[in-house]
């Protein structure tokens, strides 16, 4: 039997639901279920005492789950005001899109003297981004995740661990904004047709000079940033 949030009590939650034997990770994944298809919205307060009382859970459980979300990137922690839903910063988007030029610049180039199952795996995880935008029935959560997963294996191509993991950090920051932009705008089926551009230019070998796979990394990431910026009318 599922615990729903009862409307009159607490309407912002109103959502989010989970199994009464839930776990701290079922809890987290339920929030951050609700986060990323916008039914709760950057700067909602998540109140442990609400939500414990809401979801049939104990505050103990309700608390782990808002520090996973913490950890995440898709919550923030401030003294004596609690935990709310995230609210990217655009500083931070043109910083992280500047860490990611860096990073995925050094994968593109990478590209002709990385091994196979390097490369194999940035057709794979195309595949399953593409796949699933054109299947139709992902949720935003699933789309980002494949979205990102993409971005992490070009910097794969390098063959340094720390590089990939400064990538999968920086995305982790990046994650929210860019689900609250494919919920504006809706143009995931755009988005797949550019990775698919920038992958036919790599397996062409055209990777430097007008026209090559760094110069349209270039754009795809300056377009990116501007999109966040512009569409969540950020500051």
């Amino acid at each position: 039997m599922s615990a729903t949030l009862a409307p009159g009590n607490h309407p912002r939650f109103a959502s989010v639901a989970v199994e009464h034997a839930s776990t701290a990770s079922r809890v987290a994944a339920e929030l951050r279920r609700a986060v990323f298809e916008g039914e709760l919205e950057s700067g909602t307060p998540l109140r442990e005492i609400a939500l414990a009382e809401s979801l049939g859970v104990s505050r103990p459980t309700v608390r782990e789950a808002l520090t996973v979300l913490v950890a995440e990137g898709l919550a923030t922690r401030e003294p004596h005001r609690g935990v709310s839903v995230a609210t990217p910063r655009a500083d931070s988007v043109r910083d992280v899109c500047r860490a990611r030029w860096v990073l995925e610049g050094a994968g593109v180039r990478a590209w002709t003297t990385a091994d196979d199952v390097r490369r194999q795996r940035v057709r794979d995880t195309l595949d399953a981004y593409t796949g699933a935008v054109r299947g139709g029935t992902a949720s935003y959560e699933e789309l980002n995740e494949r979205h990102l997963a993409f971005h992490v294996s070009l910097v794969e191509l390098t063959g340094s661990v720390r590089l990939t993991q400064m990538a999968e950090a920086l995305m982790d920051e990046l994650k929210l904004a860019l689900a609250q932009v494919d919920r504006l705008n809706r143009n995931a089926h755009d988005e797949a047709e550019s990775h698919e551009g920038l992958v036919a230019l790599l397996e062409a070998g055209r990777l430097d000079g007008p026209g090559g796979a760094h110069d349209f990394l270039r754009g795809h990431i300056a377009d990116a940033e501007i999109e966040i910026i512009e569409a969540l009318q950020l500051e």
